[in-house]
């Protein structure tokens, strides 16, 4: 196994963090400073920081029901409560995967597996992200088509989002997207004079939030 992935697997970092990690000569392999792209065959032979890295089995992972006006974060911040109040003191230590803003709602992902966050968030991976959106007011045709054929040029490049109406009064939409830049989906509608009022994600890649009620957690299996 690559070093980078055994680190992110046993000490619940990403590769990259892994990979800094090893750069700085804080990784010994058999009492020797790693390089970049070393191999694992004995895992007790792995140092970091000085201390053996010991290999750790279980992983959890666990799929929330964010509601909104909490954030993701472990600090409250102002008066808004964080999501890890609604967490047992034994899932605390666990990262989320990616962000919800603190106004939206819905599915969001925690472990302490890095190489499993890294392969949910990194765009290589292409994870498919499925929310249902509620505007201020009707969507007209023209932008729609502007959103699902042609994108809308933000700051940080062009969006383009697939869209599925969900109501006759054109205000609520199904919302496919592959990527996952800050607000872009506020930001995208935004851009075209609209206000999204409500946002909630129910589909991250083979997680989906089905029946799952706000603010309830439950653990899944690693996809």
């Amino acid at each position: 196994m690559r070093l980078n992935k055994f680190l992110a697997e046993q000490l619940g970092i990403s590769r990259r963090e892994a990979d800094d990690a090893i750069a700085a000569g804080k990784v010994t392999i058999e009492g020797k400073i790693a390089k970049l792209g070393a191999r694992v065959e004995d895992a007790n032979a792995v140092r970091y920081g000085g201390k053996i890295v010991t290999p750790t089995e279980k992983r959890a992972y666990l799929a929330l029901n964010k509601p909104p006006g909490y954030v993701c974060s472990r600090r409250r911040q102002g008066e808004a409560p964080t999501i890890y109040e609604l967490l047992p003191e034994k899932y605390q230590k666990l990262k989320t995967v990616g962000r919800l803003d603190k106004d939206s709602s819905g599915l969001i992902l925690l472990t302490d597996d890095g190489d499993f966050a890294f392969r949910m968030t990194h765009p290589k991976f292409v994870k498919t992200k499925i929310y249902e959106v509620k505007l201020d007011h009707a969507l007209e045709p023209l932008h729609q088509q502007m959103i699902s054929d042609f994108g809308v040029m933000l700051k940080d490049g062009g969006s383009r989002l697939g869209l599925e109406k969900m109501s006759d009064d054109r205000k609520t939409w199904r919302v496919t997207m592959h990527e996952g830049r800050n607000r872009q989906i506020r930001r995208t509608f935004g851009a075209l004079g609209y206000t999204v009022v409500e946002l909630k994600r129910v589909v991250f890649g083979k997680y989906r939030l089905d029946e799952l009620e706000t603010g309830e957690w439950v653990e899944v299996a690693k996809a």
